[in-house]
Order: structure tokens, then C-alpha cells, then sequence
């Protein structure tokens, strides 16, 4: 089945959400199910090839990245399913509709809903946009709609804003791996084969008791992550050049696992596309991703699943006899800490840490889970002011730190001595057991910058100076002081990206 562009869908695709809600609804539902050749009036469950054809274009014409319609609809319906064996709409005991579980949404015709799979869609994929354009949910950098983490508070508010969906677990302080857009994720991940960059939130944006019905209330309402963030695969065009995400890739003479394959690709082979995607050929395989057409560089044509294709600008250089690229064995870091994860964003910068004795992990840390006592990372704890001065040293003055001494009985006196020393201008001090106390809270960008800021000047700067001095020098990737977020706290993951970035920028000044 091959992507077939009807003439209203293809404007209504390239003129985005403000022209499609002009439009009737009974227009782009014939539309789409005339696209996906599916029989609206039928009371079955179409075939997985249909269905994943029926969310595509959908998503595509309100502008949403397919990855997540279709995995809201695994999660809410479990198999693509809308129908029950005897014919009816699935429906919840908390009165959830279909294949998206539209529940208590005004404006959409309650037996329709159940009748329709395509309108279910619709009303399902129209509510994901409405929650997207809310202006009282948090955004992400500049909120751009192809980028799939962009979209976390949407999907968040989908299922709705409440403690339960917490990004973070409050009592705890740990990530909450049942959150609704967290699950949501993971099935992005585990059936679109994309790895997805987990967003390092503070747990103090997430105000919420968790015995109320209350909703969350976010003390941040904008996050500006230096992170790699994911693009949708459904927006490559026609001789595009894309590259393979991994060594290996399958290089397919039909859009299917079933069909022979004609070679691979290795990691970063730049390839072109060469037409629409299209849908799995084997109408009882699911998969949520989908075939693009390419051409090699020797002229070679074939099928790579979109999972599989990224951006790129690069221009090809043909290569008659290819290297594969050895695949990175993360295998030592994962034995040392057992919070080590071989595909969090953070990895190798904390593998950069962690060989140049930045960080060296917490031992004997009790696991009520594991039920065991472990050495771990810790990613995602709040790094304190004393945790940083500790951290930054070791790389800017290791000797210095090591010989340290404490010159009274505080036991930070000696690391707030050097930290006064090189002009840095520290929060904590030992005048009171209060302004001894601030050495253990947590540390937030902007006072971070500016202590990195004045040991680089060797003098005190202010926040805004050296927030200024990271823009210009490439130690992040925030284009304002607003956007640099100066008031969100630093977690342990965070940092060892900064000194990485400033060792890159003090490298070119030598």
C-alpha cells in the first residue's frame, strides 16, 4: 500500500491546522479513508497496514508527528483495536471510546465516536493538537512541532495534568516511569526503533499533593534543554538527502521485513530519497514505522524502514569498500554502575566525566528494588553548590584540590577557600550554620555560569555577564538569557556536558 496524496489532503498537509479546521470534518474523514482504501462503514477492525495508514495521515494533516499518534493509540487501545469481537466500540468503564479512548470531549458526536474509527481518530488527534497550542502547559526550547520530546507536556495533558503524571516522583525524587507521556514514549522507542532523549526535569517545577485530584501546577513554563533532541521521520522529501542512524541497516528491495535484502548501510552512509513513503507491504505485520524509497550513491535502489533515516546535510563520499564503524562497548560502565544507561542522552558525556575522574559515582548505595547494594551515577540527582566547586575542580585545579586543607571545622572550608581564591562567588560560607547549609542545596544554571564565568575571568561576574559568556562561546545552545533558564536547578548528568563544552572553548583560545 503506497502513500497516496488526494488533492484537499495534500493542501491541507502543506497549509498546517489553521486552514484544516476550516474544512469539514466528513471532507477529510472521506478523504483519509479513501487514501488508506478502508470502508468507513465497516464494523471490523482494519488490518494493521490500514490502521497504521489511517493514524499517519491523520497526524499528518493536523501537523503532528505520526510516532506519537500511533503509540497514543497503542497505549490507549492495546493492538490498534476499536472494535470487540462482536462488532461494537470498545469502551471503558471510565467511558474512554475506540482506539484513541476519547473521553468526555464536547463537540464530537458521542455514536460517531464508536461507529467511526477514522472520526475517532480525528477527535483523538485534534485534542493532542489543542493540548499542544495551551499556553498554561511548559515548552520545550522553541516548541517546534517536528520534534518529538517537544511534544511531552501535550501528551502529558492528553491523559491529563495530574499528580499521577508527575514527571517526578515527588516523595522520592526519582523519575516517574509510570507517568502517563512516559509510557507513551517508551513504546515510541520500543516500536518506531527511536531513541528518545530523556528530559532531565526538577523536581521542584512539579508542584502537586498526591493525595488531591488537583492538577499539577508548573513553577517553570519554559525548559531550554542543550540536549540532541529526535525529529519525526515522516517529513524527509523527495530527493533529500538522509543518512542511517546505525551500522547494518537492511537495505530492502520491497517495503518489507519479508523481502530479500540487497546490502546494508553503515552508520552515516548518505542516501537519497527518491519518493513517498510507504506503508508495510505484509498487511498483518505491525509496524508503526514505514518504507522510504532511496538511492545509493552507486545508484543502487531500495527500501529502508524510516526508523532507520536522519537528517542530514552531508554530501556523500563514495566509498568502494566501506569500514563498518565499530559499535561504542559501553560494557565496562554498565558493569561499574548500575544506573548506567547505554542509551541516555548523557552517556558519553558522563563517560568523559567519569575517565577524567570528574565524577566517580556513589558507593554501597542501597537498591530497595534490587535489593542490593550498588555503586551508582546518580544521573539525575541535583548537583549541590559544594558537589559542583568538587566536580569543576578536579578538572581546573586537580593538584590544587588534592591538597587542600580545611582551615577550621567546617569540612568544606578548604574547597570554599579556593573557590574565594579564584574570585568565585559562592552562595555557602562559614559564618552560620545557615550559610553553611546553602553548600548542600542545589545549584542552579545561572549560578553556575557565573562561577565558571569569573574562575575563567578571574574575577567576580554577574549572572547575566556569564550567562552572555556561554552564548558566545558556544558552552550552550540557548540564544537568550530567558532561554537559558538561569533558575533551573543542575542535576549530576548536566554538568559534565557545561565542563566538556568549556574545555572545547578554552581548547581554541590556546
Amino acid at each position: 500500500m503506497k502513500k497516496i496524496f488526494k488533492p484537499l489532503i495534500s493542501v491541507i498537509a502543506i497549509g498546517a491546522l489553521s486552514l484544516s479546521i476550516n474544512v469539514d470534518k466528513n471532507v477529510l474523514a472521506n478523504n483519509i479513508a479513501n487514501t488508506c482504501d478502508y470502508d468507513s462503514a465497516s464494523k471490523g477492525n482494519p488490518d494493521f497496514s490500514t490502521m497504521n495508514c489511517l493514524l499517519t495521515e491523520t497526524a499528518l494533516i493536523y501537523d503532528v508527528p505520526p510516532e506519537i499518534v500511533k503509540a497514543i493509540a497503542e497505549g490507549e487501545s492495546g493492538n490498534w483495536r476499536h472494535f470487540d469481537g462482536n462488532g461494537e466500540a470498545i469502551v471503558t468503564a471510565d467511558n474512554g471510546i475506540g482506539i484513541m479512548q476519547i473521553t468526555n470531549q464536547a463537540g464530537y458526536n458521542q455514536d460517531r465516536l464508536k461507529s467511526d474509527i477514522v472520526y475517532n481518530i480525528q477527535a483523538g488527534v485534534e485534542t493532542l493538537d489543542k493540548m499542544f497550542k495551551r499556553k498554561d502547559l511548559p515548552s520545550i526550547n522553541g516548541g517546534e512541532r517536528d520534534v518529538l520530546e517537544h511534544w511531552y507536556f501535550a501528551i502529558m495533558a492528553y491523559n491529563g495534568t495530574k499528580p499521577v503524571n508527575s514527571p517526578i516522583v515527588k516523595a522520592t525524587g526519582e523519575r516517574n516511569a509510570n507517568a502517563y507521556q512516559e509510557r507513551i514514549l517508551r513504546i515510541i522507542e520500543k516500536l518506531e526503533l527511536i531513541d528518545l532523549t530523556e528530559l532531565p526535569f526538577s523536581h521542584e517545577h512539579f508542584q502537586y499533593d498526591s493525595n488531591s485530584k488537583e492538577n499539577i501546577k508548573f513553577s517553570a513554563m519554559n525548559y531550554d534543554f542543550d540536549l540532541p533532541l529526535n525529529k519525526s521521520k515522516y517529513f524527509f522529501e523527495t530527493n533529500q538527502k538522509v543518512s542511517a542512524t546505525t551500522t547494518n541497516v537492511k537495505f530492502r528491495s520491497r517495503p518489507t521485513t519479508d523481502s530479500p535484502s540487497i546490502g546494508t548501510l553503515r552508520e552515516g552512509e548518505i542516501v537519497t530519497i527518491t519518493g513517498p513513503f510507504e506503508y508495510e507491504e505484509v498487511s498483518t505485520k505491525k509496524n508503526h514505522f514505514v518504507w522510504y524509497p532511496v538511492k545509493r550513491s552507486d545508484g543502487t535502489k531500495g527500501y529502508i524502514a524510516s526508523s532507520y533515516l536522519n537528517y542530514s546535510t552531508s554530501t556523500p563520499t563514495p566509498t568502494p569498500t566501506p569500514t563498518p564503524t565499530p559499535t561504542k562497548d559501553y560494557s565496562a560502565y554498565a558493569k561499574k554502575f548500575a544506573d548506567f544507561s547505554t542509551t541516555a542522552w548523557w552517556r558519553d558525556d558522563m563517560i568523559w566525566a567519569i575517565d577524567r575522574g570528574l565524577i566517580t559515582g556513589y558507593g554501597n548505595v542501597w537498591n530497595p528494588k534490587t535489593k542490593k547494594y550498588e555503586t551508582q551515577l546518580q544521573p539525575y540527582t541535583q548537583l549541590t553548590e559544594a558537589h559542583f566547586l568538587t566536580i569543576f575542580f578536579r578538572y581546573a585545579q586537580k593538584d590544587e584540590l588534592a591538597s587542600v586543607k580545611n582551615t577550621s571545622s567546617w569540612n568544606k572550608s578548604g574547597l570554599y577557600n579556593m573557590a574565594k581564591k579564584y574570585k568565585m562567588p559562592v552562595l555557602a560560607n562559614e559564618e552560620s550554620t545557615a550559610s553553611k547549609g546553602l553548600a548542600d542545596k542545589g545549584i542552579s544554571r545561572g549560578k553556575m555560569a557565573q562561577l565558571m564565568a569569573s574562575y575563567h575571568h578571574g574575577k567576580t561576574v554577574s549572572q547575566n555577564e556569564a550567562i552572555q559568556f556561554f552564548m558566545d562561546n558556544g558552552i550552550t545552545t540557548a540564544t537568550s538569557i530567558g532561554g537559558y533558564n538561569p533558575d533551573q536547578i543542575l542535576t549530576r548528568s548536566q554538568i559534565s556536558a557545561f565542563i566538556q563544552r568549556y574545555e572545547s572553548f578554552v581548547s581554541k583560545q590556546k
